[in-house]
């Protein structure tokens, strides 16, 4: 049963669908068909643009005025839109072969950050500005490396960063782009140089720890002798001083027996050390004087004897 009303129903519904083509003329197909093409129109060209993005758009070629974020409509075959993203871009260029100001073979590479300014001019001056800030990144690396020596590179990267920055913003300006920041993140010099920059430290260290010993000698020489000076002035302090350095030495478990004299008791003997020296020595004097007159007498005798 349930099939045979199905029977007599689809012929009833082919009539009418029949029917309602019949019923609609040529133009109101045209309309319908307009108006779908209009509605899937209207879907596609609805654009969003974040917060952090501006749109330059062009109407049959002709530039309009920057989008700002939000909803617009953008009519394909119409309207073009480029998007323009605001935010700070980090670029990194690729190591560069340069020669120094002193000859010396070098690797570097770096680091740029940079943002657009001025969307209509990244668009309008330049096909792609980020290309052609990493190209000019790179050109401007090897010309300001080139100009400076080795010691200045890797002593001085700050001033070659401003230096780089200053010069690679002066020729992006004109585009719409801002520099913020260029940093030289590495710089490989041969091998043979790096050991011959070892030997350099090395040397340098001697010498400075040559120079630090002689001056800690010569203040101590200046300490010594205002010590001396300060203990002849009293002769009890130097005897302190003589106990103490006794006490030090008997304070190590160690086998050094030390017999200490007053030097009140030995200060006349080393007084009359000078004249039992002299006397000694005037009874050789007496000698040879002697011995000097008694030899021409004798030649004399040995002559006289023929």
């Amino acid at each position: 049963m349930v099939g045979i009303r199905e029977g007599h129903r689809r012929p009833g519904a082919i009539c009418r669908l029949e029917q309602v083509e019949e019923e609609m003329t040529p133009w109101q197909l045209a309309i319908l068909i307009v108006v779908v093409v209009a509605l899937v129109e209207l879907a596609a060209s609805g654009k969003v643009l974040r917060e952090y993005e501006r749109g330059v758009a062009f109407r049959l070629g002709r530039l309009r005025p920057v989008l700002a974020p939000g909803v617009h409509l953008i009519f394909p075959g119409l309207d073009k839109m480029v998007r323009v993203d605001l935010r700070i871009v980090t670029l990194t260029i690729p190591p560069q072969e340069v020669i120094t100001k002193d000859n010396v073979p070098a690797r570097v590479n770096a680091v740029v950050l940079f943002r657009v300014t001025d969307p209509i001019r990244s668009v309008m001056a330049v096909e792609n500005h980020a290309v052609a800030t990493s190209q000019m990144a790179q050109t401007t690396l090897r010309s300001v490396v080139g100009r400076a020596d080795l010691d200045t590179l890797l002593a001085h990267r700050a001033d070659l960063n401003e230096d780089l920055a200053k010069s690679i913003n002066a020729q992006t300006e004109p585009w719409g782009v801002e520099v913020k920041v260029v940093e030289i993140k590495d710089v490989e010099i041969p091998q043979a140089m790096q050991r011959a920059m070892a030997r350099e430290a090395e040397a340098e260290r001697d010498r400075r720890a040559k120079i630090i010993n002689a001056h800690g000698e010569l203040q101590a020489s200046e300490e010594l002798g205002q010590a001396a000076e300060i203990l002849s002035r009293n002769p009890a302090s130097l005897q302190l001083r003589y106990l103490q350095t006794l006490l030090e030495l008997g304070a190590d478990q160690n086998s050094t027996v030390v017999f200490p004299l007053p030097m009140d008791i030995i200060g006349p003997f080393l007084n009359k050390v000078p004249q039992w020296l002299d006397n000694t020595a005037e009874p050789t004097q007496q000698d040879l004087t002697a011995d000097d007159t008694a030899r021409p007498r004798s030649t004399a005798a040995t002559g006289s004897t023929p």
